[in-house]
């Protein structure tokens, strides 16, 4: 198992599509996947560990779409478009700077006891 330094899950393709337009939710899934493979970021030999992607049918936010939530910083961007994905990989995962303009909600993100030992 490699170390993870972020886990993103975007909201992309809701089967009711309430929160966005599926077309606009595709396309924000492919640019997250070519930009994690452009910067390198699943790399099991990147120093601050891999960043995971999974495309989710629903984060319970019907509104704001596609949604954006990476963990473990708790962040939740709303309106992720295939134009924003770039620089919320560079600022924001690998920058460690989140954008603050496009976040909707931020939560506490807590972690198991045993990734905490």
């Amino acid at each position: 198992m490699h170390r993870v330094s972020h886990h993103l899950l975007l909201c992309a393709t809701a089967s009711k599509a309430k929160c966005c337009d599926p077309q606009l939710g595709a396309e924000s899934w492919a640019a997250l996947k070519q930009g994690i493979q452009r910067l390198d970021l699943e790399n099991p030999q990147r120093d601050q560990g891999i960043v995971l992607r999974s495309k989710a049918d629903c984060l319970r936010i019907c509104s704001n779409g596609p949604v954006l939530l990476i963990w473990p910083d708790g962040c939740w961007y709303g309106g992720v478009t295939p134009e924003r994905i770039d620089r919320i990989l560079t600022e924001h995962v690998v920058g460690g700077h989140p954008i603050d303009d496009w976040l909707i909600q931020r939560s506490v993100m807590a972690l198991s006891q045993a990734a905490a030992s």
